[in-house]
């Protein structure tokens, strides 16, 4: 808890979800389009299975204890409340786009 990253030093946005698939699916493509022209890989993964070089963790709130114990050492989750338009994951992406700090 308590770790922060700069947003221009964020190479790999993981979207983390349970089992569902359907909202994190979509809001991992809206992320990938909003990014594009950024240098940030999004990707999309089972809250379980956490890639290794993960900068950040975005998930749903409710899995937020889960992404912690399975993110790598230094990674930010951010949680969130709603998959579109919630204001944690647009502090991410004003972040990664404007500069300033990510933090749990």
């Amino acid at each position: 808890m308590g770790s922060t990253i700069e947003g221009k030093d964020i190479r790999k946005l993981v979207i983390a979800c349970d089992a569902g698939m359907g909202s994190s699916v979509m809001l991992a493509g809206q992320l990938r389009k909003t990014l594009k022209k950024q240098p940030v890989a999004v990707e999309h993964t089972p809250v379980d299975a956490i890639p290794a070089d993960a900068d950040v963790i975005v998930c749903h709130a409710g899995l937020a204890e889960r992404a912690r114990r399975g993110a790598p050492d230094g990674a930010v989750v951010v949680p969130f409340q709603v998959f579109i338009g919630d204001p944690a994951v647009d502090r991410v992406v004003k972040a990664i786009k404007d500069g300033g700090a990510v933090g749990a």
